[in-house]
């Protein structure tokens, strides 16, 4: 919803874009690495990344929580235009941040089915193939308004972050921990709580 909106107010007020999108001058003007995420360039962009986001953020949301998959979206989204802007200093859009969804998904749920390039595979080989497509877009190979870079970029931030989720998730931290959107409650933290509680 954010993302139509800031669309909506990208095509009525006159300015928008140009002061909010990834520019050469972000270093002086910081926001916007982040709010270059937010904005897009057509509305087929708008919705390839909106199509994207539903079909893989749900299921990953439903898998870490909200909280987590919103950080990720944000710490994700705000490095892969850090990392990118180096070399492409204009860009916007969610790209990176779906990326870093793409990836963190494909090592929590590698051999979740999915639909891609028009063939059902595991979540994790269509993870791949994004990968080899964007590493031949860095050589030419692709769209040149493309920002290869910073798919790279979210997409291996996600990585990284599945990994960790991978170590650490089932980890019982303060009496209780989140898993495949079940909560794994800690006796002894349970019996701590009744004897505090229920006296």
């Amino acid at each position: 919803m954010i993302c139509i909106v800031i669309f909506l107010m990208q095509l009525f007020i006159t300015g928008f874009t140009r002061f909010f999108f990834l520019s050469e001058d972000a270093l002086m003007m910081p926001w916007q690495f982040l709010t270059a995420v937010f904005l897009h360039g057509s509305l087929a962009h708008l919705f390839y990344n909106l199509f994207a986001l539903f079909l893989f953020g749900f299921i990953l949301e439903k898998s870490i929580g909200s909280k987590r998959f919103f950080w990720l979206f944000i710490v994700s989204g705000i490095l892969a235009n850090l990392i990118s802007w180096f070399w492409f200093p204009n860009a916007l859009g969610a790209s990176g941040a779906i990326m870093a969804v793409i990836g963190c998904l494909a090592v929590l749920r590698p051999a979740m089915t999915v639909w891609a390039f028009n063939l059902p595979m595991p979540m994790f080989v269509a993870a791949l193939l994004w990968i080899a497509g964007n590493v031949l877009g860095l050589f030419g190979i692709g769209d040149p308004t493309t920002g290869y870079l910073a798919h790279l970029s979210g997409i291996v931030v996600g990585i990284v972050y599945g990994f960790y989720l991978r170590i650490h998730f089932k980890r019982i931290k303060d009496g209780y921990s989140v898993y495949k959107s079940r909560i794994v409650i800690n006796e002894e933290a349970m019996r701590r709580w009744e004897d505090r509680n229920l006296r």
